[in-house]
């Protein structure tokens, strides 16, 4: 009998305004403090979560892929 192996945790990808990407396993949190985390303000980015937009509110977990696009500002 072979002893039980442990089951992998996923990861929640985070792909970055700058193209780079790292990963996290914050359990489950909502886009905002996820973004407070990571240091960015809400109002400078949009986000999608495995390749929808979500809004602030939304829930991400750790098998998320998350993905942080910079507004342009100007006039």
């Amino acid at each position: 009998m072979h002893p039980a192996r442990p089951v992998p945790h996923k990861a929640m990808k985070i792909i970055l305004p700058d193209k780079s990407s790292r990963e996290m396993r914050p359990g489950t949190m909502t886009v905002e403090e996820l973004l407070r985390d990571l240091g960015f303000d809400p109002f400078d980015v949009i986000v999608s979560r495995n390749g929808t937009l979500v809004t602030e509110d939304a829930i991400v977990a750790n098998d998320d892929e998350i993905r942080i696009i910079r507004i342009a500002h100007g006039g």
